[in-house]
């Protein structure tokens, strides 16, 4: 389906019952490759899951857009698709949004998902970021999901960076540029992290700085990389739904 929400033609899955949680996709991609978690979650949940503007099926933002414009376009989605007390999910650069989000404003957000979070101030520079952004590693970790591999690999790839338009090179510098790090104390919600032992994209090290920083936060670490989530699938499972209950 789709909503207006600041202007923007936004593609978006409302699917599920019971409470409600809101998953945010990663850098590059749309939601609908995260489609064999969101069916799980939808079991006991209501998922709203948008396409962030410039990604998936969603148009491109009107001007290069930085956290803060991604933060006020996700409240506002909220509040035109009814989200009431959820439960907050988000990967890679899903992530940063949340935690710029939650430190700011009263979402009446129960708890908080953070997988392979993006948020923390880059140590390597923006062309190592764009290239790991492009998830060339998601052609591997989505062998057991043809349909969303063929997906995934059809218009994405090592390319993808300079393939991109202005518009958007311009927003994945604007959202490089943030520092999410003196917020994560004020991240009142519990908080689970999921994160990929040798992940290159968002490293180890920031999920052990934001589990030690945020006040109610613990870390489950599975082997490989920065889709780890995917490639052990019924684990992470298992892990959501003992934190979830």
């Amino acid at each position: 389906m789709t909503l207006e929400v600041l202007g923007v033609d936004t593609y978006c899955t409302i699917a599920g019952s019971g409470p409600h949680l809101v998953f945010l996709h990663g850098w590059g991609v749309g939601h609908e490759l995260y489609a064999p978690l969101l069916e799980h979650l939808q079991k006991t949940h209501t998922v709203f899951a948008p396409d962030l503007p410039g990604f998936g099926k969603t148009p491109e933002p009107p001007e290069p857009w930085g956290v803060d414009e991604y933060v006020s376009f996700l409240l506002e989605f909220m509040s035109a698709a009814g989200v009431t007390a959820p439960v907050m999910m988000g990967h890679s650069n899903g992530g940063r949004v949340l935690l710029n989000l939650l430190p700011r404003h009263d979402t009446g957000a129960k708890k908080l998902v953070l997988i392979a979070s993006a948020g923390l101030k880059p140590k390597r520079g923006l062309g190592y970021y764009a290239r790991v952004y492009t998830y060339k590693a998601g052609k591997a970790v989505l062998t057991p999901f043809p349909g969303l591999k063929r997906r995934l690999t059809e218009n994405r790839g090592s390319e993808d960076y300079r393939r991109a338009s202005p518009l958007m090179k311009a927003t994945m510098s604007r959202l490089l540029s943030s520092d999410a790090t003196a917020l994560l104390p004020k991240i009142s919600v519990p908080t689970l992290l999921i994160w990929g032992e040798d992940d290159t994209a968002a490293l180890l090290s920031d999920a052990k700085i934001m589990e030690r920083a945020i006040p109610d936060a613990g870390l489950a670490q599975l082997p490989g990389g920065h889709w780890a989530f995917m490639e052990q699938l019924p684990r992470t499972l298992r892990i959501l739904d003992s934190f979830l209950q």
